[in-house]
């Protein structure tokens, strides 16, 4: 697999597991409170997968573009709370979501930059 293929179907992992993982734990938790709650448990797996996609990302790709880009998880979980949990989104918080959306298109539009060899001490 390609690096650019690669490093999109990270972000994407990375993207759609934080979201969906702290969905989980969020409906979960105001179901029942119990941490043994199905969703609970769900959503405590699907961010482990989050954590450990996002540490192979960090480790082929660019800091100052991976934490950008993955930051659009920041408005889709004001979108999803909004929509699935009807929760009371203030405009302060659409201001701030839409400036991390437009960080992160600019910051995607750059390419990564290429790996480079470890410091030699």
């Amino acid at each position: 697999m390609s690096r650019p293929a690669r490093t999109a179907l990270f972000l994407f992992v990375v993207i759609v597991s934080n979201l969906s993982g702290n969905l989980c734990l969020n409906w979960g938790m105001k179901k029942s409170g119990d941490l043994l709650q199905p969703a609970v448990v769900l959503g405590v797996a699907l961010l482990i997968v989050w954590t450990l996609a996002r540490m192979a990302l960090l480790s082929w790709a660019d800091l100052t573009f991976v934490l950008p880009v993955t930051a659009i998880g920041y408005v889709l979980s004001a979108a999803a709370g909004l929509l699935l949990f009807h929760e009371n989104v203030a405009p302060e918080r659409w201001a701030g979501a839409l400036l991390v959306t437009a960080g992160a298109a600019i910051v995607g539009t750059e390419k990564p930059a290429a790996p480079q060899p470890p410091a030699e001490r």
